[in-house]
């Protein structure tokens, strides 16, 4: 048995003072006395047992005090290990975040559609270390890799377009990835880049970024978002935001080479089913099971000491009440 608070056990020492309080009233006679005719009743040596009876309370009380602190202190045993099971990877969703995501042949637009596929997908995977990061002409990290599931589908949740220099830096989207995950010890490393453009910003490119995962290990899955042919897309004009049809520029055939440099795999998403598809494929691709020993299994042990010190303080209560209440000091 352990404590998860042991410092609150300190309170303990409170009990010395109140004992101390206790025996001291007890030696110097500082408690009710009663004034009679005569004294034979209480010299005649009979209930002495009785007379010891009153002194219980006390002893209850501070039984119940002393198990209170403990209680808080959250006793747990951990006198058994369990064998758990885990994914061992370490996995970074690398999200275009530039205007043309904004295109409505998905519903409601591709980078709704983008993140709530995406955080569907986060919530099945719970044993896994995943990362965000954003690009359009440049790139940022949005979430580094975590385990905090709360965190990173909120971080997700507040990705919006227009926030970032507008264009299409696959390069540096993936170079910002990798380095998210290059010092990873996971069994399994992958980067899923989603975008629906051509490359025609940042520094780095996107073959060279490719080159440097593969160094690292690092799979990567990349996935051309849009329709086919256009798309319905949403213009600023000086009569409001109007509806008109984009045509659709992917780079297939990079995507194609960035996936197969590194022993990943390109998708093509239409739409939102197809979209959702492709993350169900990775996500059965990506199932490397490890079994990791040592893991204690803590069982509660607050609760016992609790119960305790409830029934102490309702036997105080009875013999202050039923018992001691009629026995002379």
């Amino acid at each position: 048995m352990h404590f998860e608070y042991p410092e609150l056990l300190w309170l303990l020492t409170l009990i010395i003072p109140m004992v101390a309080l206790y025996v001291y009233r007890e030696i110097k006679g500082l408690h009710p006395s009663l004034i009679v005719s005569s004294s034979v009743p209480w010299t005649s040596g009979k209930g002495g047992f009785k007379k010891m009876m009153r002194h219980v309370p006390f002893v209850l009380r501070s039984l119940a005090i002393s198990l209170i602190i403990i209680a808080i202190a959250r006793p747990r045993s951990s006198s058994r290990l369990q064998k758990i099971n885990t994914e061992g990877i370490d996995i970074v969703l690398d999200l275009d975040v530039s205007t043309s995501m904004l295109a409505m042949d998905f519903k409601p637009d591709r980078i709704s559609a983008a993140k709530q596929i995406a955080i569907d997908f986060i919530a099945g995977r719970p044993s896994d270390r995943i990362g965000v990061v954003v690009f359009a002409g440049e790139s940022y990290t949005q979430c580094p890799l975590t385990t905090d599931r709360a965190t990173l589908i909120n971080l997700i949740k507040d990705i919006s377009c227009g926030l970032l220099q507008d264009g299409t830096a696959i390069g540096n989207g993936l170079a910002t990835a990798v380095a998210r995950l290059k010092d990873s010890q996971a069994k399994s490393k992958v980067i899923i880049l989603l975008t629906d453009g051509v490359n025609n910003s940042g520094e780095i490119s996107p073959d060279m970024a490719a080159e440097i995962a593969k160094t690292y290990g690092i799979r990567v899955y990349t996935i051309g978002i849009g329709a086919e042919g256009s798309a319905p897309y949403p213009v600023q004009t000086p009569y409001g935001v109007q509806i008109q049809q984009m045509t659709v520029q992917i780079d297939e055939a990079l995507l194609k080479k960035v996936a197969d440099t590194t022993g990943g795999k390109y998708f093509r998403a239409t739409d939102n089913t197809k979209l959702m598809d492709i993350y169900g494929e990775i996500d059965k691709m990506e199932r490397s099971r490890t079994t990791v020993d040592s893991f204690p299994v803590y069982r509660e042990l607050f609760m016992y000491f609790a119960l305790v010190a409830l029934a102490a303080l309702l036997l105080e209560l009875f013999f202050r009440f039923f018992v001691t209440k009629s026995i002379p000091d």
